[in-house]
């Protein structure tokens, strides 16, 4: 068997959300295809401060540690730029620890970098792979010259394009210089579902970018972690519903605001579920933040922010249901992983949650707070309900799959995947 191709992958968002909070859909993907790596022939590209850094494998491995909160008490001091510009918290000393690490570094544009690739990565740099899974670092002179290598992007939706109005002042424009970046000049585009794929082929003609690449959905795996310890201070004495995810607007928790009081118009408060809403605030959110304000601190309606994957399996191991009430999803990784346990789902019928879902969830309409207060009633009004469980894909089927396609749509004599 011909070997495996060198990937170089590129961490910039990993690196970047250090410290940020809970990690995101994108960075659980991101920090999945470093784990990945760690059984094959590789390097790392980093954006971190003012340039690029070419890392070894054992960064990966201790980016790894890091994300797990393993590590950090061994971690340098901020190098001079960041300590003068008041930065000190963990993603510059993560940059302090990888600038010491590097094999090489270049400027933000990556003049250079193909030079140190023939002399670092594992095999010739015509048969190496970069890939960028993290929407971050899409420079269009960096991609100019990465020329040389085998170029793929994994874009997981065009939320930013479709809908600006659910991100922050800006986003849209730089997610819209990045997209032509990438789809400008990839060699291939991967994406997370068909539904993503059809998006990005309508943007794609809309800007009227070369047709050069192919756009490649795999769907993505879900890691089902095991139950942690319990979440302090919370009340299961009744029913209560778990919704996941950064409180931003998109996420539209208004609507489920909403049906709480509209339960409580309906029924008596011995019968009052509750909800937990787990995810820190994000942004252009104010409405939202001010209604979670002036809830009581012990009330029907909590948030928590910080809980870790096993608080929330335990969470939503005990909950009645999950609610999803988005108004725009790539995928949706908190579908699959309260229908990989069997747990009750109510969702928006976006095209997303229904090729991940199929018949599995019940579909609410994101702007009927009725409706989905009459849906957490019934719910709630009997013993938690318990489905046949969701099959959903791990990851090493998932690397299967795009080993697959990496070998057909790059034309790879070679496997990228060891399993």
């Amino acid at each position: 068997m011909t070997a495996d191709p060198a990937i170089l992958l590129d961490v910039s968002r990993l690196i970047s959300r250090l410290g940020a909070g809970p990690a995101t859909g994108i960075d659980r993907v991101e920090a999945e295809w470093l784990a990945h790596m760690q059984t094959r022939p590789h390097l790392l590209l980093c954006r971190t401060g003012g340039g690029q850094l070419l890392l070894p494998p054992a960064a990966g491995a201790a980016i790894l540690d890091w994300i797990a909160g393993r590590g950090l008490e061994a971690l340098p001091a901020p190098g001079l730029m960041d300590r003068l510009r008041g930065r000190r918290d963990l993603r510059a000393r993560a940059g302090a620890a990888l600038r010491r690490m590097a094999l090489a570094r270049t400027g933000r544009d990556g003049h250079g970098l193909v030079r140190h690739l023939r002399r670092h990565l594992p095999g010739p740099v015509a048969d190496g792979v970069y890939v960028n899974v993290g929407h971050a670092n899409l420079r269009p002179v960096l991609w100019q010259n990465l020329r040389g290598l085998r170029r793929v992007v994994l874009i997981h939706d065009t939320i930013p394009l479709d809908h600006p109005e659910f991100t922050r002042a800006g986003q849209s424009e730089r997610f819209r210089a990045r997209f032509r970046a990438a789809v400008g000049q990839a060699d291939l585009i991967l994406t997370i579902s068909g539904a993503a794929r059809a998006d990005i082929l309508r943007w794609r003609a809309t800007l009227g970018l070369p047709i050069r690449a192919p756009v490649e959905a795999v769907a993505l795996a879900t890691r089902l972690s095991p139950e942690g310890a319990a979440v302090p201070d919370i009340a299961t004495d009744r029913p209560f519903f778990v919704t996941l995810g950064t409180i931003e607007p998109r996420k539209n928790h208004a609507v489920l605001l909403d049906a709480w009081q509209e339960l409580g118009r309906r029924l008596p408060a011995a019968r009052m579920p509750r909800l937990y809403i787990i995810g820190r605030r994000g942004w252009e959110n104010r409405e939202v933040f001010a209604r979670l304000d002036a809830l009581p601190q012990d009330g029907l309606v909590r948030e928590f922010a910080g809980l870790d994957d096993g608080q929330v399996a335990w969470l939503l191991a005990r909950s009645h249901g999950l609610l999803m009430p988005s108004r725009a999803e790539g995928f949706g990784l908190p579908l699959t992983e309260a229908a990989g346990r069997g747990i009750p789902v109510l969702s928006t019928p976006l095209a997303s949650a229904r090729e991940v879902m199929g018949d599995y969830a019940r579909w609410l309409s994101p702007d009927d707070p009725r409706a989905w207060a009459g849906a957490v009633a019934l719910l709630a009004g009997a013993v938690p309900l318990r489905l046949q469980s969701l099959a959903v894909r791990d990851w090493d089927t998932y690397f299967a799959e795009i080993n697959e396609v990496l070998r057909a749509k790059l034309q790879l004599g070679m496997s990228v995947s060891k399993s």
